[in-house]
């Protein structure tokens, strides 16, 4: 009798205990979402935050264009680094962020030979290509050449890191959206 009356109070204690934690875990999820989801959120409002790329390029002013897509975990890890350069220099220099994802890219996509991501082609106030970064970069080198961009001495430089995702088309969706490999 005291056995079964011990192992009731067990039960009733492990689901007390299994209860409390899932609570716990919930609302700590609810209460630091913006910690463990902000680079998400970040990239989905790249594209609501972006200068169209026909004004951007003939507003005479410097241009920071990035490709990415939501999907990316390097464009992902990025953004916090890139919403602070656009919060930065947003007086001085376009920001135009297009997704990889959304068909209506596709000319820029194959203008600038996009094939990873993040890539970010940096422009001066004429149009001209300055910099191209693919892959996880280091904030340094992309400060360093936005800085360069009011220069009037202006080499090409193009920056690869093996940390990128790959674009290729998706073979089994005909609707042609990109994906990664």
């Amino acid at each position: 009798m005291q056995s079964e009356s011990r192992e009731q109070i067990l039960k009733t204690n492990l689901k007390t205990i299994l209860i409390l934690i899932i609570s716990i875990v919930i609302v700590s999820l609810f209460l630091f979402r913006n910690l463990f989801f902000k680079s998400t959120y970040l990239l989905k409002s790249f594209g609501e935050l972006s200068v169209d790329p026909e004004i951007a390029f003939t507003n005479n002013k410097p241009t920071f264009l990035e490709f990415y897509a939501e999907w990316c975990e390097v464009c992902k890890e990025m953004a916090p680094k890139v919403s602070a350069f656009k919060d930065e220099y947003e007086k001085d220099i376009n920001f135009v962020f297009l997704n990889v994802d959304n068909k209506k890219w596709g000319n820029y996509i194959q203008k600038f030979a996009v094939n990873g991501i993040p890539q970010v082609n940096l422009f001066d106030e004429k149009g001209n290509l300055i910099s191209t970064f693919i892959g996880k970069q280091d904030e340094i080198k992309i400060r360093k050449s936005i800085n360069n961009l009011k220069k009037k001495e202006k080499p090409y430089e193009e920056i690869i890191n093996s940390e990128f995702s790959i674009i290729q088309e998706n073979k089994n969706n005909e609707v042609n959206p990109r994906s990664h490999g």
